[in-house]
């Protein structure tokens, strides 16, 4: 199965999606659906206790559900019940729930907005910029992530060449560059921030931005000159790539007398600029 994972946005709540190229198909996390619908605390037992009585009844969808590989939100990926848009109607039909109905045209508009950006790419960039600006962030910020995405993307299409395998090993390739740009972990970082399930990335500013993807594109750029043949030697290269942003960034705090790394959050950024608002 080729996929291709993406979060979509409904009511302020986000949903994990995979693309189904093959069959053209959206794969749902159950869990992001049930959280949705129930605003329960602890949408996973929910879901357990709805799964559970399901089948019992004979329902197929809850022995039909697939399990798939999710980013989670400690940015590792790993297995979660996911349904197609149909078994997402019939779940839909289980759980009471006000948003039901909403929830359902929506499920609806991003079936028909995934054929529509088929024919047409550049649909998929607008779409995002839209999912960015509903939830608050500046279009400059906006477009700052989606170039982070796209060297991303080129920075893991460059890994997968040299035999890196997802999960574990791109995890700890990722900890190296932003510890040798940022002197911290991914962890370390989202503990700085204040974060506990959202997303690092969405949580940085401009400058942290950009100098990440500084280090994530002088890696990927490294590599390709390299040629890196090794686990080993990719984690070395990781470091290569993360040194090219740490010089950015020294220079720069020298130039500023300011830090570059800080506590600063989206949520922080947001609050502040709706207390700007009301003045």
């Amino acid at each position: 199965m080729n996929t291709h994972d993406s979060i979509q946005i409904f009511d302020n709540k986000k949903v994990r999606t995979l693309w189904d190229e093959e069959h053209e198909k959206w794969y749902i996390s159950i869990i992001d659906v049930v959280e949705i619908l129930t605003e329960s605390p602890n949408a996973r037992k929910y879901w357990s206790v709805l799964k559970t009585r399901l089948k019992a009844e004979g329902s197929q969808l809850a022995t039909n559900c697939s399990q798939l590989k999710m980013k989670s939100s400690d940015g590792k990926f790993y297995k979660t019940d996911v349904a197609d848009t149909e078994q997402i109607f019939r779940l839909i039909q289980s759980i009471p729930s006000p948003k039901a109905e909403p929830f359902k045209l929506w499920l609806a508009q991003i079936a028909s907005e995934r054929l529509d950006e088929m024919q047409d790419p550049e649909l998929s960039i607008d779409r995002a910029l839209e999912q960015y600006l509903e939830l608050g962030y500046s279009e400059n910020w906006i477009n700052q992530q989606l170039k982070s995405i796209e060297i991303r993307k080129e920075l893991t299409d460059e890994w997968k060449s040299r035999g890196i395998r997802e999960g574990i090993q791109f995890a700890t390739l990722t900890d190296i560059i932003t510890k040798t740009w940022a002197e911290k972990t991914t962890k370390e970082y989202k503990i700085l921030k204040g974060l506990k399930k959202e997303n690092l990335r969405d949580n940085m500013t401009n400058t942290e931005l950009i100098l990440n993807m500084l280090a994530e594109a002088s890696t990927k750029d490294i590599s390709q000159a390299l040629s890196p043949e090794t686990f080993e030697e990719s984690k070395k290269v990781a470091a290569q790539g993360g040194k090219v942003a740490k010089v950015a960034l020294q220079e720069l705090e020298a130039q500023t007398g300011k830090k570059v790394v800080t506590s600063l959050n989206a949520k922080s950024v947001l609050e502040a600029t709706e207390r700007k608002k009301i003045k």
